[in-house]
């Protein structure tokens, strides 16, 4: 039986040590992932809800918002997704801000019909512009893995932080903040 005991205590440091790693992912954001800094992939050219909107034109480089380039968020979704509809309000709340207008675009990510997404739309109110990407190819090109899927996209169309799972106005806000920097 002596052997036993270094043998439970081994596991014991284990598990101690695996929930402290748990607990430390939790505390310093488990749904963030870090700068990957690569090109941001074409915005499917579908709209769902207001104007078909490019990457270009998103970022402010393009002809259909003039002036300076920024940044700006792609929000991936899909009206099935509860975390999708827990995060909503405070995506059209940033969205309104006056840090957020004109630089978010939402992605219907994988949803061929189209009643749920403008159902989805009407009940959160969202005002910004929403591209539909039925096939997930747009999805997949950005490395979609898990809904809610956030990508913030510096002024040279680059991605340079990815949020996952549902994030409130405050990150949204900082994730744009660290890429237009």
């Amino acid at each position: 039986m002596p052997a036993a005991i270094p043998t439970r205590r081994r596991r014991l440091a284990a598990w101690a040590a695996g929930l402290a790693a748990v607990a430390a992912l939790l505390a310093f954001g488990l749904g963030k992932s870090g700068s990957s800094d690569r090109p941001a992939p074409a915005l499917p050219t579908s709209a769902l809800a207001g104007p078909p909107i490019t990457l270009a034109a998103l970022l402010g480089s393009g002809t259909q918002a003039p002036g300076a380039p920024h940044a700006a968020l792609v929000v991936f979704w899909a009206s099935w997704c509860e975390p999708c509809q827990h995060e909503a309000p405070a995506v059209e709340r940033f969205a309104q801000s006056p840090a957020g207008r004109g630089r978010i675009v939402g992605v219907d990510y994988g949803e061929s019909e189209l009643s749920g997404p403008r159902a989805f739309l009407r009940h959160y109110d969202w005002t910004f512009a929403n591209l539909r990407d039925p096939d997930a190819r747009a999805g997949e090109a950005y490395g979609v893995t898990s809904l809610p899927n956030i990508f913030a996209v510096d002024a040279r169309g680059r991605i340079v932080q990815t949020l996952r799972g549902p994030q409130t106005e405050r990150s949204l806000a900082q994730a744009l903040a660290a890429a237009s920097s």
